[in-house]
């Protein structure tokens, strides 16, 4: 099976990060958001019968689907952002096809000609993606770019390949449009945005992106095969991502093997609420496969839990460890934050772990761009932490500990 690399630079800032993890803002620091419209042909008029289908294999992620037809497929996404009330569908086809093929205008929210040449997308999660099919160079624009922390991509944005799109909140559209990509992946979470409508009406098609929606590690990093689907590598991204299970899986039993189950506080104080992952969050279920006790395992619900100090220095006073303790880069940084820190067990014992730290050569979070697509990755690096015997030759890939 081959061996899937990726590289990043090893220059590890101290950068006050922008996205706070496990807050309810964090939704709102990772929004770009993109109303879907398509390339209007005025040769589209005549519905196209119904062909023999077949669905590609989507074993874990509940929020797209692609079905096979036989000169084109259709691209699903039914869950772009919670509780979202449309599924919006998309025609990925050739170009040969295409010019003799015709569709209804109001069955499908775009028509994609595959392999898509040039890509503008809106996450750093996407990028990851590219690279693993070695698309990178199809990526002309991103908003944001010095939250890139990939190697390889940031010498195409240093080199003037990848043109900066502004801030997701407001992207620069009229750069945008002058970049004329085949497609912008983007990702929301209401399906609204001013940008949208400017491009919408340059007939460029936007798809909707909705990993982070998902509900497990490997739910959210099987939409490679949603990019896959794009480049016409349904092969590729199927191979990419069982190698990325078959690893997740091995680890998750290797953690089964141990008796002793640690104790695991996470998250910090923002003002006067502590935040940290639900139970059933994607955080928790990392901590679950790694076999820990994590404090907050029997809650439940849509966001983070948001509990006052009190209350979880009574339940985690005595936690082993601590992991992600905001977007705190040192010991002294948590201290001087709130002195009544360091009266829990893990900062005494120094055990207290962060990905904060771990950042490209502008300041970029490795974990928010790669931790999504490599769970396998993120996961090891807690069996590491919280069980080091069973990995001993293993060094962390996001994780280190708080200096």
């Amino acid at each position: 099976m081959t061996k899937i690399l990726y590289k990043f630079t090893g220059n590890y800032s101290a950068k006050v990060l922008l996205m706070l993890q496990n807050k309810p803002i964090l939704l709102l620091l990772i929004s770009t958001f993109f109303f879907l419209n398509c390339k209007e042909d005025k040769g589209i008029s005549v519905k196209l019968p119904p062909l023999d289908n077949v669905k590609n294999s989507i074993a874990y992620a509940e929020g797209f689907n692609i079905t096979n037809h036989s000169n084109f497929s259709v691209l699903e996404v039914n869950n772009p952002w919670p509780n979202a009330e449309k599924a919006y569908k998309y025609v990925l086809i050739s170009k040969e096809n295409a010019a003799k093929t015709s569709f209804m205008k109001d069955e499908y929210d775009g028509i994609i000609i595959t392999p898509v040449k040039q890509i503008v997308v809106t996450s750093t999660t996407h990028i990851p993606a590219l690279e693993l099919l070695n698309e990178e160079a199809t990526l002309i624009g991103f908003p944001g770019t010095d939250y890139v922390s990939s190697e390889k991509t940031r010498q195409r944005i240093d080199n003037g390949s990848i043109r900066e799109l502004g801030k997701n909140e407001g992207l620069n559209t009229e750069v945008l449009l002058s970049l004329k990509p085949d497609v912008v992946i983007g990702f929301g979470v209401d399906g609204t945005s001013k940008s949208l409508n400017t491009i919408s009406k340059a007939n460029i098609p936007v798809i909707y992106n909705g990993d982070w929606v998902e509900k497990s590690p490997l739910a959210k990093a099987e939409w490679i095969k949603f990019f896959g689907a794009l480049y016409n590598k349904t092969k590729e991204a199927d191979a990419i991502f069982l190698t990325i299970e078959t690893d997740y899986k091995a680890a998750q039993k290797l953690a089964k093997t141990v008796n002793n189950r640690p104790t695991v506080l996470s998250g910090a104080m923002h003002k006067d609420v502590w935040y940290l992952p639900n139970g059933t969050s994607t955080e928790a279920q990392f901590l679950k496969d790694a076999n820990v006790d994590y404090l907050y395992a029997d809650t439940a619900g849509a966001g983070s839990l948001a509990l006052s100090f009190e209350t979880v220095f009574e339940k985690a006073k005595s936690a082993d460890l601590w992991l992600s303790p905001s977007y705190y880069p040192t010991m002294d940084a948590l201290k001087q934050a709130n002195t009544h820190y360091t009266q829990f067990d893990a900062f005494k014992n120094n055990n207290i772990y962060t990905f904060a730290n771990t950042t490209g050569n502008t300041g970029g979070v490795l974990y928010y761009e790669l931790g999504l697509a490599r769970p396998d990755l993120v996961l090891k690096d807690i069996i590491k932490i919280c069980h080091p015997e069973l990995l001993p030759d293993y060094k962390t890939y996001f994780f280190r500990p708080l200096n």
